[in-house]
């Protein structure tokens, strides 16, 4: 399989509006974004879709993710759903397919190898999963003839999952952090405003320009000047010292916790 090749993407989780969302991926794309998210529970794959065909940025060079929905996790439902998303986004396959939650429908020596069987059928070019504990992981990882590509995982200045780093790169997988700017916390954040004031950049540049130093995948969700803006982030140059003074931040509270979530069973 081509390698992925995952850097900075665009998070489409809340872009409901379709004629909205389908700009905002060729948007994105045209600006120099080579990686975009969405997922079944997004209710927007038709017109990410459709953004990616408005682009003139080559198909083959983007990385297009989707998630099976926690509910569509039984083995019949996996593989008739993660078709119907390849229908939706006007695709013959995706590069990378996600477990999103390993909650409800989800039973892992029943749920993987429907996943391996669509690696191998040619509908997605890699296996992820999405918000799984260390335990679930390597669960995964014994049960999957495919190796994990990706892990994604609320990942951000104030939530940095120094385990799960760990076990990316232990393991040999990217690790994707969603909410990278903690819903906006970030923005508000005086240590990150400070450094943002330090280096002529704005909080989110400071933010995503960490995860990308750290090897952490970010993809923000953004509209407007803002996609633009926060690619800056991959030129960005933050010196060793602000990093380091990032990496000593006081840890905050996930923003993103449901109550089946796999860390509150």
């Amino acid at each position: 399989m081509p390698p992925l090749d995952l850097s900075i993407g665009l998070g489409t989780s809340g872009l409901d509006d379709p004629e909205t969302c389908t700009e905002t991926v060729a948007a994105a794309l045209d600006a120099g974004y080579r990686h975009v998210d969405t997922a079944q529970m997004y209710d927007n794959e038709a017109a990410v879709g459709d953004g990616i065909a408005a682009s003139d940025v080559d198909r083959d060079d983007v990385v297009v993710a989707t998630k099976v929905h926690p509910e569509n996790l039984a083995p019949e439902d996996v593989r008739e759903t993660a078709r119907a998303s390849l229908d939706r986004l006007g695709l013959d396959r995706v590069d990378l397919l996600y477990v999103h939650w390993p909650i409800r429908a989800y039973d892992a020596e029943a749920t993987l190898p429907a996943f391996d069987d669509l690696r191998d059928a040619g509908v997605t070019d890699h296996v992820g999963v999405s918000n799984f504990t260390p335990d679930l992981l390597r669960e995964a990882r014994e049960i999957l003839d495919a190796p994990i590509a990706a892990h994604q995982v609320e990942c951000h200045p104030r939530f940095r999952q120094e385990t799960l780093r760990d076990l990316a790169a232990e393991f040999d997988h990217d690790l994707v952090g969603y909410s990278p700017l903690g819903r906006g916390a970030i923005l508000d954040d005086p240590a990150i405003a400070e450094i943002a004031e330090r280096n002529d950049c704005s909080p989110a540049v400071v933010a995503l320009a960490w995860a990308v130093d750290r090897g952490i995948a970010p993809i923000p969700k953004a509209r407007g000047d803002h996609v633009r803006e926060n690619l800056r982030a991959v030129d960005a140059d933050l010196p060793h010292d602000d990093l380091d003074a990032i990496d000593a931040l006081d840890p905050g509270e996930r923003q993103i916790d449901p109550d089946d979530a796999a860390w509150n069973r």
